[in-house]
């Protein structure tokens, strides 16, 4: 029995639903165990494209079980869409997807909070994506959430809600000026939500227990990315909470000694949505093409990501806190016209040359970086299934950025479809 955890090492949005869709198969569960509806994993398959923000990507597998674990933040409307989305594609979800009754739960009243918080940050926002994430995280550490479990207990829950949203609206009418929400009408939308839900509903905790006991293959599916980390990322310009593998335990609920093999998604250049540092983001035309050719868009939000050099500082840093087996390289045909591209090395700064990851954001936000620098291939790869017919200077580039990390890569990716996958 191998348990695998697949991780992110940027920003998030390095292709890790189409690698958990092909990695699916060989693997008994599915599990999401961090993040929430923030989060959005796209998998194309014989061009019918398919996104889920709290699902796990290998829902598509029908013979698996997919589940929700208790670190997600959990969006009963969310996730009700997807369960509707899928239906209506014909692919059936009963029997086979579990949430954790310990999730803590989204509410109106954190997605409000979280756009008017971000909106009284001016220039310093951190570019969340209104979906509640952080105020319900917020809540959560604060002991102040309500979870699934008490959602199905809907006199206890309205007791918990009612008191729980006079407070909210003390915060929205005497400190931001806005306008109440009504306990009431929630209360009623989110018990619709709950007979609906709780076919779903169960104690993940000793699921993973009886599945780890008669010895079923895991595959734990990562959320944002490394450098997102509320911990380790580029704090405060991050996620609400541990993107890294050491997620997993918390998330979920197994012993750290249950995951066996770690594997980091990484692009072959680097995009960030939203604010914060971001090293070796390439401006102007160069920048601009690269995105519009990566479709580099976000999922959730659907707001432009900035694009930039392959940093090898930041994923070495990475996969140091996560201690990553292997690499898979995503979107390496984005790169395909690119006469020379660029690998950072180090950030100069002050006369200093920082080869580790500082958590001072003045440093990340004015170093220089120091570029390696070596020859683009020219040549198409998105029709390339078989590495002996990748271009020699793409092979390169992979063995470049191997040496430097100082790991395998296992595979490259080189389109969306689930078939444009190449093993090395």
């Amino acid at each position: 029995m191998t348990n695998t955890c697949v991780i992110g090492l940027q920003w998030g949005d390095e292709g890790k639903g189409k690698i958990i869709d092909i990695l699916a198969k060989d693997y008994d569960i599915i599990v999401r165990y961090q993040g929430g509806g923030n989060a959005g994993h796209t998998l194309i398959i014989d061009g019918e494209k398919f996104i889920f923000h709290l699902i796990p990507s290998g829902i598509l597998h029908e013979d698996k079980k997919c589940v929700i674990g208790n670190g997600i933040v959990f969006d009963p409307r969310l996730f009700l869409d997807e369960v509707e989305g899928l239906s209506k594609r014909n692919i059936n979800v009963n029997g086979n997807l579990f949430v954790s009754d310990r999730a803590h739960v989204v509410f109106p009243y954190h997605k409000k909070l979280d756009l008017l918080i971000e909106k009284q940050k001016g220039n310093s926002m951190i570019g969340t994506t209104g979906r509640g994430i952080g105020p319900c995280y917020t809540d959560k550490i604060a002991r102040e959430g309500i979870r699934v479990a008490e959602l199905l207990h809907k006199e206890h829950f309205k007791e918990k809600l009612k008191k729980t949203v006079e407070e909210k609206n003390r915060l929205f009418v005497d400190l931001y000026n806005d306008e109440p929400v009504s306990w009431g009408e929630i209360y009623e939308e989110y018990c619709v939500y709950a007979d609906k839900i709780s076919p779903f509903v169960c104690d993940t905790v000793e699921l993973m227990a009886v599945a780890i006991e008669d010895k079923k293959k895991i595959l734990f599916e990562g959320a944002q990315g490394s450098l997102l980390d509320v911990d380790f990322g580029t704090y405060p310009f991050t996620t609400s909470s541990n993107a890294s593998a050491g997620g997993v335990s918390s998330g979920i609920g197994v012993s750290p000694k249950q995951i066996h093999d770690i594997i980091g998604i990484t692009k072959a250049y680097a995009t960030r949505v939203g604010s914060g540092p971001f090293p070796t983001e390439i401006d102007g035309e160069q920048g601009e093409h690269i995105r519009k050719k990566g479709g580099e868009f976000g999922s959730t939000t659907g707001r432009p990501r900035r694009c930039g050099w392959f940093d090898a500082v930041a994923i070495q840093h990475s996969v140091r806190i996560s201690g990553v087996d292997s690499l898979i390289v995503t979107k390496l045909d984005v790169l395909d016209d690119q006469e020379t591209i660029r690998i950072c090395t180090g950030y100069k700064s002050d006369k200093k040359v920082y080869h580790n990851f500082p958590a001072d954001l003045d440093v990340l936000e004015n170093c220089e970086p120091v570029y390696e620098e070596v020859s683009g291939w020219l040549a198409d790869t998105s029709n390339v299934r078989d590495v002996k017919n990748l271009p020699g200077k793409a092979m390169d580039y992979i063995r470049t950025i191997e040496k430097i990390i100082g790991l395998k890569v296992k595979m490259v990716s080189v389109g969306p479809e689930r078939s444009q996958i190449i093993s090395i």
